[in-house]
């Protein structure tokens, strides 16, 4: 009888990074960040297939190199970060092919929960020079805000939002094994 071992790994948040863009006024983008960041996978095989995904944002890192802006978002118009500090995440790791997966879970925002389905590459497994295992990953895929009830928005003058409803997440982590 052989029993499974399960491998726990953890965010090396020096070397992750969490980005948002949306569209301003139609015309650019917004790009913004959450600088805080909590997570974990527990994998019973090595090349992550049906890994367990935990992911937690603190919603008042957010950082959009603009203090308005960024005050703004923390606010009941959008956020609501008193209420609701994190966003979370809980999810399966599916590989597809290759190093293309799927990251198929529930996303938590404004204490409303959707379905969410994450591309993902795998960009393999290396020990560092100090020993360490190390697993890197880039995560992308889109929400619309208002599903989460992040309605907050403005009409311009010709009749255009000021903010796009879907929103870009883009997602480049490393792990540390445990």
């Amino acid at each position: 009888m052989s029993t499974v071992t399960t491998t726990k790994w953890g965010i090396d948040t020096t070397h992750t990074e969490v980005q948002f863009k949306v569209k301003h006024l139609v015309i650019s983008t917004v790009t913004g960040f959450f600088k805080k960041f909590s997570g974990s996978v527990e994998s019973e095989t090595e090349d992550f297939d049906g890994a367990d995904v935990t992911f937690s944002l603190d919603v008042n890192s957010i950082d959009t190199n603009q203090a308005d802006r960024d005050a703004h978002l923390k606010s009941a118009d959008f956020f609501a970060a008193e209420q609701y500090p994190t966003l979370d995440f809980a999810g399966i790791l599916k590989k597809v092919s290759g190093e293309d997966y799927k990251l198929d879970g529930a996303l938590t925002i404004r204490g409303t929960t959707k379905p969410i389905v994450f591309d993902v590459t795998f960009g393999g497994t290396m020990v560092d020079p100090w020993g360490n295992t190390k697993a890197g990953f880039e995560i992308n895929g889109k929400i619309n805000r208002k599903e989460f009830g992040l309605n907050w928005n403005a009409l311009t003058e010709a009749g255009g939002m000021v903010v796009s409803e879907e929103v870009k997440i883009h997602i480049n982590v490393e792990l540390a094994k445990s």
